[in-house]
């Protein structure tokens, strides 16, 4: 008969444990790989049990991304209007973490909000705010067709509908937002499929439009403590605005560390490469409908019905300048995925 030492005893313990779990064993790493909460306010992901993204629903005129954590846990969006932080401007109120909007689709405004107009009742706006709210549309969201994760992402797909003042539909949007991790970096892939569901469907020429993020106040341009934003043309700071580019880049300080965010436009999304709306006070968007530069126009586009047109993006947040992240790397990387 075999004589158990006590190390012995420990090993064939752990043993007999280990087959008594079976399929179980995984739960040892439960705390890797993605994971979504889903509430009726959104999802929350997080990846590896730390903080990534939360998708926000029914906080305003549009869902929108917020917080968004970058590859080392700091925020990479401002926190205004949702927050108030000490030493962050608080202009544009309709710009949240990562959003949607147009200033024109059907003749109505889901790029502003009630609380860009004025925060005053209603009895004491100005005619002119009051003909600004009449405008005023939103991006309503209706379900969430898909909440998923697993080892390597997490996927959120939601049906939003556009609704103007008039109460009216006059689009919908089938929107996948995908959440990985690539080295250094954390991917944000927002894919936008819009589809003339009601009758034909305008898009106009607005300056105003477009996927935006609105980078951290320290961070911008203005603020001169380092922000820098460059085309993958090579265009820097406040002469990037209007260009057209595969990718634009914007990076500086978060509290302590240089980090950024590029966007990058997949080729197969309408009207590639687009221009960017894309402020040195820190606005980021990306805007395939106004024409930004005069002689390069973008101009109003008209789905029939039954039509579609597609927005493809990707956010990378990274460490460092776009060098560092290796943000033209990332872009053929992307350039090649199929869509």
């Amino acid at each position: 008969m075999h004589k158990f030492t006590p190390v012995s005893r420990r090993r064939f313990a752990f043993a007999a444990a280990v087959l008594c779990l079976g399929t179980s064993l995984p739960a040892f790493a439960a705390g890797k790989g993605f994971t979504v909460d889903k509430s009726d306010k959104g999802v929350t992901v997080k990846v590896d049990g730390q903080p990534f993204a939360t998708y926000v629903i029914g906080d305003a005129n549009k869902a929108y991304l917020f917080p968004v954590y970058g590859p080392t846990g700091k925020s990479m969006t401002r926190a205004f209007p949702m927050q108030k932080v000490e030493g962050e401007v608080t202009d544009h109120y309709h710009h949240r973490g990562i959003c949607f909007g147009h200033q024109d689709i059907n003749g109505f405004d889901s790029w502003m909000e009630r609380g860009s107009i004025s925060l005053l009742p209603d009895d004491k706006l100005t005619d002119k705010q009051k003909a600004s709210l009449a405008r005023m549309g939103s991006t309503k969201h209706v379900a969430l067709k898909e909440v998923s994760a697993d080892a390597n992402r997490a996927v959120i797909v939601s049906e939003n509908h556009y609704i103007g003042g008039d109460g009216k539909k006059s689009a919908t949007e089938i929107r996948t937002i995908t959440f990985r991790v690539e080295g250094d970096t954390r991917l944000i892939d927002w894919d936008q499929e819009f589809i003339a569901t009601e009758g034909e469907v305008n898009f106009g020429d607005k300056k105003d439009a477009g996927l935006s993020i609105r980078v951290p106040t320290t961070m911008a341009v203005d603020s001169k403590k380092g922000g820098h934003i460059v085309t993958s043309t090579g265009i820097a700071d406040k002469d990037a605005w209007s260009k057209r580019a595969p990718w634009v880049d914007y990076s500086g300080p978060v509290e302590g560390e240089t980090l950024g965010v590029a966007m990058l436009n997949h080729p197969t999304s309408f009207r590639y490469p687009t221009s960017w709306h894309v402020r040195t006070y820190g606005l980021f968007t990306a805007n395939c409908f106004g024409t930004l530069d005069k002689n390069d126009p973008n101009g109003p586009h008209t789905l029939k019905k039954g039509e579609r047109l597609f927005l493809r993006h990707r956010f990378v947040f990274h460490k460092g300048d776009e060098k560092a992240g290796n943000i033209a790397a990332a872009f053929e990387r992307y350039a090649k995925e199929k869509k």
